[in-house]
């Protein structure tokens, strides 16, 4: 009977501590990290680091002097010298650590052992970047942060950008406009195309920026943001009478530019060939276009409408060519988006810097949004499974690219942040004929203070 109240009294708490540690990593992997993962990875790597450097190839010989030296003073085996490890800063998520590599090595040696320094110390993932010449920073993350998305508390903001998903390294990735000022945004049907777009709504609502929006699904994705937007088109019609307009807002910016330019005796540091070189009260606000489903734009089935979406096509190729120096950006969204679509498809993506792919039906698509710039992403986008809506490859036209994921927001949540910011709507007088017209918010109904008593005979 002793022996099985002290097997009890041992096993019940680690049975215990065991149950609770498996549980915290199948649904909590942030706190099983902080609690279990985080100290295990540190051992480790502090107790096999000398090893494991040495086991992926990342020692050298040690200098004449130091072997002199180790000679002079002790008898133990000269062995290769790894990189000078920094001090770890641990994280909610991972690692840090920086190594200062010894001569003749490059970041890129430390690259190609990511893999192995990741099996050797148990984290899910080793990513390397470079901090400056000769040093190397590894993040090492400690589960998968794309499962459960959760952005960080702290995020660096200002106009014109949004933190809009989170990367595979736990970094944010912000959507910054005055970097890459164009993009093109593809995504199938449920593939979390639609959560994205309103995450870069609900951002910019909040900032002094007029949102212009084209919607050929007759409204349904850009309506219910309707108190925010400047102007909306929900069908080719109304774009074909938008574009315009916006085609003669960004020229008379020019000419705003350009009158500021001829000002005799203006400083040198006032001459400026964008709106931002212009004085604050001068400046006129920023304009993003939002264009949801592109292809609708493209299709056509008489001659005439082959006209009209010639003359459109032209003009958002305008919009992205000429529109970042007036202070207006383009945001272009579909399901689908290839050269078949017709005449100025390739030469409209060719504009459009920053590149955001989720899953896809066909490999064209990923070929048309990612092949130019990184044809090594083209994989990663078809490989996305459609239990994962919200995960996407992020790239640009520099050739880098990182898989990101957008974290829920409900349609209600960003429409409520469209109503509560409608006083944020700039004045554009040129815009004003396409305001949506915005439905009355519906007043929470308030018990009555006294409570009415039937009248009976």
């Amino acid at each position: 009977m002793s022996d099985l109240a002290t097997l009890l009294e041992v096993g019940g708490p680690v049975a215990a501590l065991g149950g609770g540690a498996a549980y915290a990593r199948a649904k909590h992997p942030a706190v099983y990290w902080s609690t279990v993962g985080l100290p295990v990875s540190t051992v480790r790597l502090l107790s096999s680091y000398g090893s494991v450097m040495e086991a992926c190839g990342l020692t050298v010989a040690p200098s004449r002097l130091r072997t002199l030296a180790m000679r002079a003073v002790t008898r133990r085996e000269i062995r290769p010298v790894p990189p000078r490890r920094g001090i770890i800063r641990p994280s909610t998520t991972g690692l840090r650590i920086r190594l200062r590599l010894a001569p003749g090595q490059e970041p890129a040696d430390v690259a190609a052992s990511a893999e192995r320094l990741r099996h050797a110390w148990g984290v899910h993932a080793v990513y390397v970047t470079t901090v400056k010449p000769g040093v190397v920073e590894l993040r090492l993350v400690g589960y998968d942060v794309l499962r459960r998305v959760r952005m960080p508390r702290k995020v660096a903001g200002g106009l014109l950008k949004v933190p809009v998903a989170l990367r595979e390294d736990a970094t944010p990735f912000v959507r910054d406009y005055r970097t890459v000022p164009h993009q093109l945004t593809l995504g199938a049907t449920l593939s979390g195309k639609s959560m994205y777009l309103r995450h870069l709504i609900a951002g910019l609502a909040l900032q002094p920026v007029a949102l212009v929006g084209i919607d050929c699904k007759r409204g349904v994705e850009l309506a219910p943001f309707a108190p925010r937007l400047s102007a909306l088109a929900t069908d080719p019609e109304q774009a074909a009478e938008l574009l315009p307009v916006l085609i003669k807002e960004m020229e008379d910016r020019y000419d705003l530019i350009k009158n500021r330019q001829g000002l005799a005796g203006a400083p040198d540091e006032e001459v400026t060939s964008d709106i931002w070189g212009l004085p604050e009260h001068e400046r006129p606000v920023p304009v993003v276009l939002f264009v949801d489903e592109v292809a609708e734009l493209f299709m056509v089935a008489t001659r005439k409408e082959e006209e009209r979406r010639d003359e459109m096509v032209t003009q958002l190729i305008r919009l992205a060519q000429l529109g970042r120096a007036a202070g207006i950006y383009l945001e272009v969204c579909g399901q689908r988006f290839g050269a078949e679509l017709g005449k100025g498809a390739t030469m409209l993506r060719a504009q459009l810097t920053g590149r955001v792919c989720h899953r896809v039906n066909d490999e064209a698509s990923a070929k048309m949004a990612l092949g130019d710039i990184a044809p090594e992403a083209v994989a990663a986008a078809c490989s996305i499974a459609p239990e994962r809506p919200g995960l996407a490859v992020a790239g640009d036209t520099s050739g880098g690219w990182s898989r990101i994921r957008t974290p829920y927001l409900s349609l209600g949540d960003a429409a409520e942040i469209c109503h509560t910011s409608a006083h944020l709507v700039p004045d554009l007088p040129a815009l004003r004929p396409f305001r949506p017209d915005v439905p009355e918010h519906p007043a929470e109904s308030t018990p009555p203070v006294v409570r009415p008593r039937p009248v009976t005979d």
